[in-house]
């Protein structure tokens, strides 16, 4: 196979957002012919460091003669350790398919006849149609290794025990009795059977079964710095847990890649020993969705405009005047040091609705503190917290959203809890009322009672705390798949892959990377470029992104595709200090590269 094939081939796979590496090809030759995939091997690899996945899916649907199964086992084996050395922390998985024997035979557990691939590799993905007393069964043959063993669920229910769908929950409750972990696919079944009401509602729904069954751990580990844009859909926990406690992962980066790749969607949950929780998704809020009796309804947006790319968690109801909110939405084990720490958190709102957070710190002896982090002073309830803090707020870079920040100094104690606060504005300064967009102070009225509020984001670093972004011209980036076809009005269509790497060849994680473009013209009149303000064109979770159908105007002179490298603590490299491909434009330009 050509190794632009190979190229071709797992860039698209890694844009669907997963790697499920399989082998359609039937092997009844010479025992040395696996060998031939070994260069495949290192392809492989290089694209996973370089898209920053973690987890590997073998999947081998084919039959092979008994011969050739010293040479697949030396294949999973070396695959494996490959990964290891690649990125430190990743898993490669076996998928329950072809046996010992070479024959394609789903056992539905783990036994003799699958545990040699499940011994050289970090775990197996049992297939769907298991009994009752296979879990049981699989964890005796795995010994201490049985929550390597993640048991099928297919959402759609076809032949899965218990029928999954609106009762994924019965077998998620055999598998926690057994001790062994699991492993959910086609979660997007919600959405793309167009459950009622609506997709979030159903959605929320479907995840409250999946919680009620195994619970859900949401403290986490006290390493700062702390970030979430509340997007539902995470690439992976990102913290360091116990060596036996929990461990998540799943084969999508964002929320339209699980929904339109549902079919081929693989969520795994590892069981966490001698407790009844696990980690459901990196960073969730704590909400429960469905609580008819509080004033103010919570939940998460997926479908407003989000302050960065993720999700919102949105306040909606009736909040009376001097009343105030609460809602926890995250628990925490911050251990904080003499340095302060810096929050900073965006909220959107209407009228006089206010959003503020709650923090809740405790001490060596338990003793708690809360402190209140608002835009502005509220006497009404201030003295239920042990302090409160008025924020700095500035416009986001999002309309509409303010960013707020706040400096808190709590050394030697632990933060947590983060809760929401919703309360009014009863009589909001003039800085308030241009930071969200009015002049009017009619808009602030105090005489509704109803209530919204957004809140896109929470960040929380040491006061100290500084990115450490590579220099622009660490960066080794270039465009293939180059197409140029003629528009209207002597205008240019572009067509283009832009792809990004280190030079050093170091693998630094990061969360994501924003597209900007820049068009440069000939200023009328003069012989100067006229350079164009930076226009977004969308966020890569891998280190490549493609541009469709460009439209380049007549007389524009270049084009500089900016990538803006985006940390995991939230902040953003400054577009001007990024890494860029310059284009010149010129002539008529009708060509393809490859």
């Amino acid at each position: 196979m050509e190794e632009k094939w190979i190229d071709a081939t797992l860039e698209w796979l890694l844009r669907c957002g997963y790697l499920v590496f399989c082998i359609h090809t039937q092997c009844h030759t010479h025992a040395e012919q696996m060998h031939n995939y070994f260069p495949i091997l290192h392809r492989i690899a290089y694209f996973v460091v370089q898209s920053m996945i973690r987890q590997l899916q073998i999947n081998m649907e084919v039959n092979l003669d008994r011969g050739q199964i010293p040479n697949l086992k030396e294949f999973v084996d070396h695959l494996s350790s490959l990964m290891h050395s690649s990125v430190p922390g990743s898993l490669v998985l076996w998928y329950d398919s072809i046996t010992v024997d070479g024959d394609l035979n789903w056992q539905d557990q783990l036994n003799y006849y699958n545990k040699p691939f499940f011994d050289i590799c970090d775990g197996i993905f049992v297939n769907y149609t298991w009994k009752e007393n296979y879990p049981s069964l699989s964890a005796a043959v795995a010994g201490d290794r049985r929550f390597d063993v993640y048991m099928g669920i297919d959402v759609f229910g076809r032949n899965t025990y218990g029928g999954g769908q609106w009762n994924v929950n019965v077998a998620l409750d055999v598998l926690r009795k057994d001790d062994v972990s699991a492993a959910i696919f086609a979660p997007g079944w919600v959405y793309e059977t167009k459950q009622p009401p609506d997709f979030e509602t159903a959605n929320n729904s479907w995840w409250d079964l999946v919680e009620k069954s195994w619970g859900v751990l949401r403290k986490y580990p006290g390493v700062l710095p702390f970030y979430t844009n509340f997007d539902q859909i995470v690439c992976e926990c990102s913290e360091t847990v116990d060596e036996d406690a929990v461990i998540i992962f799943q084969w999508t980066e964002t929320l339209c890649r699980m929904l339109l790749g549902a079919t081929f969607l693989a969520k795994a949950f590892r069981h966490v020993p001698n407790s009844p929780s696990f980690l459901l998704l990196a960073r969730t809020p704590h909400l429960n969705f469905a609580d008819s009796t509080n004033p103010i309804q919570v939940f998460t947006d997926l479908k407003g405009s989000s302050y960065s790319g993720g999700g919102n968690i949105t306040f909606k109801g009736s909040l009376e005047e001097h009343a105030h909110f609460e809602k926890k939405i995250f628990e925490a084990e911050f251990v904080l040091s003499e340095l302060p720490i810096h929050l900073t958190y965006s909220v959107k709102s209407d009228g006089n609705s206010s959003l503020g957070l709650k923090l809740a710190f405790a001490s060596s002896t338990n003793k708690r503190e809360y402190i209140l982090l608002a835009s502005q002073p509220l006497n009404n309830f201030s003295g239920k917290f042990s302090k409160a803090i008025i924020t700095n707020g500035n416009k986001g870079s999002s309309p509409g959203w303010v960013i707020n920040e706040g400096t808190i100094a709590m050394n030697g104690y632990t933060l947590a809890e983060i809760h929401a606060v919703c309360y009014r504005c009863d009589s909001p300064s003039n800085k308030l009322r241009w930071l969200y967009g009015s002049d009017s102070s009619d808009s602030f009225s105090a005489s509704t009672s109803d209530y919204f509020a957004s809140l896109g984001h929470i960040s929380i670093q040491t006061l100290e705390y500084k990115s450490d972004f590579p220099v622009a011209s660490s960066w080794q980036v270039d465009a293939k798949y180059m197409k140029w076809t003629p528009g209207p009005q002597g205008s240019k269509i572009l067509s283009l892959q832009i792809s990004w790497e280190l030079k050093d060849g170091k693998n630094h994680q990061f969360r994501s990377y924003n597209v900007y473009l820049v068009k440069s013209s000939k200023q009328e009149g003069t012989s100067s470029r006229l350079e164009h303000v930076k226009e977004y064109l969308g966020v890569a979770q891998a280190k490549c992104y493609y541009v469709s159908e460009l439209k380049v105007p007549s007389g524009t002179y270049s084009l500089k595709f900016i990538i803006q490298v985006c940390g995991d603590d939230g902040t953003l490299q400054e577009l001007d200090e990024s890494p860029y491909y310059g284009l010149e434009v010129e002539g008529p330009q009708i060509s393809i590269t490859m």
